[in-house]
């Protein structure tokens, strides 16, 4: 019988630096065959477009497998299941599977899929990798920007229980078979090795915490756990975590068994002309973000007088670019952004705040 082929799930919340770690580990997957499965939040497919532009060997557009309906755990019958059989079909067929979830997904119910008829005899879930966000966990956030759900919270009276980010990352937290703490670059030796013996004691027994900076992480570390966390989802729930399955068999593909509402959370593109300057469109994604209580800004950009995209992340106060390639002789020369935010932004205000007219089609 051939041998499953074994499927890492990188999660984490909105800017942690999954897609930087994805690209270090295709850098150095030293011949071996990843095939990826990137999930997005938005309409703007940024972090494939990342994968596939980074010029690294195993990026190509056939190796990246995108979904940008949202969120997986919410679609994995019509998006996952196929995107699974297309990566199958391949011949060869991949040595490993490495999906990114989006930010607001849920990984336990990505988890609980690899157990449905069509999957389970093919592929196994060798882990779950979450990433946090070193700086923002150890200032007592779990997030890079928390006033939009404190706002939330405080605005709707019907809120007894933890805002929905806060049970995301529960949930990622709880799920995880490897935590790494990114972006420790920011904190000094003694509040990183602090921070990782925190989450090394609030974690279920066994899973491994390490500190890692910029995505630079062996894929000895993130690849070949062997947990098969398919078959281990009850030590994977949350505590207290109010929407938990409802015990409905794992065999079911339609069915939604939780209560994660998107609803929660709204996403748009916004497009605008050439930025004058690089460093000057960063200063207004920031402000903007700061002003709008914005959760994230990502996309592409064309700078006037440069003929490489500018990539353009954003979450909280921290704002990075980079110039990854260069634009297609029938590409547009133009910017677009995806706006992450919870429900009822002012998305004419941001589009004006980011130098667009309106928000796009």
């Amino acid at each position: 019988m051939t041998a499953k082929i074994p499927a890492t799930i990188i999660t984490g919340f909105l800017g942690v630096g999954k897609t930087t770690l994805i690209r270090h580990l295709i850098d150095h997957a030293d011949g071996r065959r990843i095939a990826l499965i990137v999930n997005e939040f938005g309409d703007l497919g940024v972090d494939g477009e990342i994968l596939k532009g980074c010029g690294i060997e195993g990026c190509g557009d056939d190796e990246v497998v995108e979904l940008s309906n949202g969120c997986i755990c919410c679609a994995v019958a019509d998006d996952f299941l196929p995107a699974i059989e297309t990566i199958l079909a391949r011949n060869p067929r991949p040595d490993h599977i490495v999906i990114e979830t989006s930010g607001l997904a849920l990984p336990q119910p990505l988890v609980r899929a690899f157990n449905w008829p069509d999957v389970r005899t093919e592929v196994t879930v060798d882990g779950v990798v979450t990433v946090v966000d070193g700086l923002a966990v150890s200032e007592g956030r779990f997030a890079a920007d928390e006033a939009a759900v404190d706002r939330q919270r405080a605005a709707d009276d019907n809120l007894s229980h933890e805002t929905p980010l806060s049970e995301l990352f529960a949930d990622q937290i709880a799920c995880a078979d490897l935590i790494l703490v990114n972006k420790t670059d920011l904190l000094g030796a003694e509040a990183a090795r602090a921070l990782t013996d925190r989450l090394t004691a609030e974690a279920r027994t066994g899973v491994r915490v390490m500190a890692s900076a910029h995505g630079v992480v062996a894929p000895a570390v993130l690849l070949g756990l062997t947990r098969a966390a398919e078959a281990d989802l009850d030590a994977r729930r949350a505590v207290h975590h109010h929407h938990d399955d409802d015990g409905a068999g794992d065999d079911h593909h339609g069915d939604h068994d939780h209560d994660h509402d998107h609803d929660a959370f709204e996403s748009f593109v916004v497009a605008a002309p050439e930025a004058d300057d690089a460093a000057a469109l960063s200063d207004r994604v920031r402000t903007t973000i700061a002003d709008h209580g914005l959760l994230r800004v990502k996309g592409f950009a064309a700078v006037r007088g440069k003929p490489l995209r500018l990539v353009v992340q954003g979450v909280g106060p921290r704002v990075t670019t980079h110039f990854d390639r260069p634009f297609s002789a029938d590409e547009p020369r133009e910017t677009r952004l995806v706006v992450i935010a919870q429900a009822g932004v002012d998305r004419a205000g941001v589009a004006a705040a980011l130098g667009a007219e309106a928000v796009a089609a």
